[in-house]
C-alpha cells in the first residue's frame, strides 16, 4: 500500500499551496471557503461576495458536492456503474450509449489527441493500471516488458469512435480501456465555475486537485493569486505567483506523483507511444486557457512531449505554457510568448 499512500498524499500537498496564496485578509475582506473531497482528491473554493450579497454557504456546498458526485459517477474508473467502467467492459464493435456529459469530455479528449498526434490519449488505461496508477492493479514489481509490448497495439485514440447524436462510443478492440483522469478534473472545475455563475456568484476561485478556474476578483478589486510550485519532493515553496482573472490553469508534473523501484523513480505520466513512464528532463508544465478541461489535457500532452517538442507545440498552436526543466541540480524556466503577460504581472 506504500505507493497508493504516496499518491494520495501528493494530491493534498499540491493543492495546499494554491489556497495559501489567497488566505491573507485585510480590512474589509470577506472570503468564504468551501472544501471537500472528490475524484480521489480534494477541492477548495474561495468566494468573494459583494458587500450586500448574502450567501447560504451550506446550500452552495450541497449543490457543489452533488454536481461533483454526478460527474464522478459518470467518468470514474473506480466506480463500477460509471459510463467509463461500463464501456471498458463493453463488447468491441458495438455502439454503447453514454451520457451527454461524458460525451463532451471524451470528444474534447479526442480533439486534444488529434492535435497532439497521440501524446494525449485516453485509451491508455490498461497501461496506467499495469504501472499501478489505476484502480484495477496494484503491483510491487516492475511490469513485464512482454506484457507492455502486447498492450501497446491496443492503445490509440483512433481505436475509439465517437458518435455525437445520440451520444455513443464504439471501440475496435475489447482491450481498449478508457481513463479520463487527465481531463475529467479539469471538466469538473469548469462545471463548478458555471454552477457558481448560474447562482449569481461572480467572484470566485475553484480548485480541484490543482486545476483552477478564477472569475472576477477578491474584495477591494484585488486579483486572485495562484502559485506555481517549485518541483522539489518533500518541500512546499512557490516559484511563481500569478495574477489570474477569468481564466483556467492546469499543471502536470512528475515530482509529486511517482513510485520508486530499486532506486529508480518512475513518473505517473505514461507515454502512449512506448508504454513506459516518461524519462525526459521536463518536470512540470502549466497551461493557461479559457477551458480548464482543455488546459488539463494539454498539460499532460506537453508533459509527454518533453521540453523542446512541447515548447514548439505551444508556440505553433498559440498556447500559454510555463515549464520547469531539470538541469543538473537546479531548474530552468521555459515559457511560450503567450505566457509572458502573466509573468509581467507576477506579484513581487
Amino acid at each position: 500500500m506504500k505507493r497508493r499512500f504516496l499518491i494520495i498524499v501528493v494530491l493534498f500537498i499540491v493543492t495546499g499551496c494554491i489556497i495559501y496564496l489567497n488566505q491573507t485578509k485585510t480590512s474589509g475582506d470577506r472570503l468564504i471557503t468551501l472544501a471537500g473531497t472528490t475524484m480521489g482528491t480534494s477541492y477548495h473554493i474561495k468566494l468573494a461576495p459583494a458587500e450586500d450579497q448574502k450567501l447560504n454557504e451550506a446550500s452552495i456546498k450541497s449543490k457543489v458536492d452533488a454536481r461533483l458526485a454526478g460527474i464522478d459517477s459518470k467518468m470514474s474508473t473506480y466506480k463500477e456503474n460509471s459510463d467509463v467502467s461500463h464501456f471498458n467492459t463493453y463488447v468491441a464493435g458495438s455502439w454503447m450509449p453514454i451520457s451527454a456529459e461524458t460525451m463532451i469530455v471524451v470528444n474534447a479528449a479526442q480533439e486534444v489527441s488529434q492535435l497532439s498526434h497521440g501524446a494525449f490519449d485516453i485509451t491508455i488505461g490498461n497501461l496506467v493500471n499495469l504501472w499501478g496508477f489505476g484502480p484495477t492493479v496494484n503491483i510491487y514489481e516492475m511490469p513485464d516488458a512482454n506484457v507492455i509490448k502486447s498492450l501497446l497495439p491496443e492503445v490509440g485514440y483512433n481505436k475509439l469512435e465517437v458518435r455525437l447524436s445520440p451520444p455513443g462510443l464504439r471501440k475496435s478492440s475489447d482491450l481498449v480501456y478508457l481513463d479520463l483522469s487527465a481531463i475529467a478534473k479539469g471538466y469538473a472545475v469548469d462545471a463548478i465555475a458555471k454552477l457558481l455563475i448560474d447562482n449569481n456568484i461572480e467572484n470566485f476561485l475553484v480548485e480541484i486537485g490543482g486545476e483552477i478556474v478564477t472569475h472576477g476578483h477578491k474584495q477591494q478589486q484585488k486579483p486572485w493569486v495562484v502559485g506555481i510550485e517549485t518541483p522539489i519532493a518533500g518541500q512546499r515553496s512557490v516559484r511563481k505567483r500569478l495574477h489570474l482573472a477569468d481564466v483556467a490553469m492546469a499543471t502536470s508534473g512528475d515530482y509529486r506523483n511517482y513510485f520508486e523501484h530499486d532506486g529508480v523513480r518512475y513518473s505517473h505520466t505514461i507515454d502512449p507511444a512506448t508504454g513506459y513512464p516518461i524519462k525526459h528532463s521536463l518536470v512540470s508544465v502549466t497551461v493557461i486557457d479559457q477551458s480548464c478541461m482543455r488546459a488539463d489535457a494539454l498539460a499532460t500532452a506537453i508533459m509527454v512531449m518533453g521540453p523542446d517538442k512541447g515548447l514548439g507545440f505551444a508556440e505553433k498552436h498559440q498556447l500559454a505554457i510555463f515549464m520547469l526543466v531539470k538541469q543538473g541540480d537546479h531548474f530552468i524556466e521555459k515559457y511560450s510568448r503567450l505566457f509572458e503577460p502573466y509573468l509581467n504581472k507576477e506579484e513581487n
